[in-house]
């Protein structure tokens, strides 16, 4: 069975992690095939929102250490970085299409930065987070070192990255690490509920949304006043601006197509 799964429905594209026997970690197929993956559904037009889960027990349990510690299939740190792993975070972060993290069970090292890399994140009230590069040696790659200051601040980040402590999917939210923890029993269809209501929002501005907070990282106020004009003139040219002013005024519900 192919290790990244695809399914394409209503507008959503469905991306699951298919390697349960190793919790989902990541050797180099399956780190190759979701950036193609995720390639497909930044041009496929009939896609308008993406959400990324993992199958079996776990989201994602970071690297596959078989793979570094066995010779003949060890492709190299650099190489994994490089041509893994930072490719997969740009495109989670330039594609202008809600993605979200539902994360189902535990998410650690490198699969726990990819998820809070996502636009929105929400998880199964039993899955946790673990920054566990530290109990090997490591450091925190993933762009974890820029994310998880930015979502939790400095003093927590820098706690947990360093002690390795696992986080439970409440303490997350309460932490600010992710957007809702809900109950195993409704977790599934919550993130059906999330992912479907994002495919029926206007997607252009969405998109432009999350350009805007990427920029938002290095931008000066200044800057970021000038990228929000130049940006809403772009939304106001869309014909989701259009459906959504028409439909306020005739005060039904609109129907916007994503352009």
């Amino acid at each position: 069975m192919s290790s990244i799964q695809l399914q394409i429905e209503n507008g959503v594209a469905r991306v699951t992690l298919n390697r349960p026997e190793t919790f989902n970690s990541f050797n180099r197929e399956m780190a190759l095939l979701l950036q193609k993956t995720l390639d497909e559904c930044n041009t496929n037009e009939e896609v308008r929102a993406i959400v990324l889960t993992g199958n079996g027990k776990a989201f994602c349990a970071g690297q596959d250490l078989n793979e570094v510690t066995s010779p003949e299939l060890n492709p190299g740190f650099r190489k994994i970085l490089e041509e893994h792993y930072n490719p997969i975070v740009e495109k989670i972060r330039t594609i202008e299409k809600p993605i979200v993290a539902a994360v189902n069970g535990v998410a650690a090292g490198a699969g726990a930065n990819i998820a809070l890399a996502c636009d929105i994140v929400v998880a199964s009230e039993t899955a946790s987070f673990i920054q566990a590069f530290s109990k090997i040696g490591l450091i925190p790659d993933s762009a974890g070192t820029f994310f998880l200051p930015r979502l939790i601040g400095f003093q927590k980040a820098s706690a947990l990255m360093m002690l390795g402590d696992k986080v439970s999917a409440n303490q997350a939210e309460e932490l600010g690490m992710l957007y809702k923890a809900f109950s195993i029993e409704t977790f599934e269809e919550e993130v059906t509920k999330l992912v479907s209501k994002l495919a029926k929002m206007p997607t252009k501005a969405l998109g432009l949304t999350k350009r805007l907070l990427n920029q938002s990282m290095v931008n000066t106020l200044k800057e970021q006043l000038a990228m929000e004009s130049d940006l809403q003139i772009e939304a106001a040219e869309s014909e989701d601006y259009t459906e959504g002013v028409n439909s306020f005024i005739e005060k039904r519900k609109p129907i916007f197509k994503g352009k």
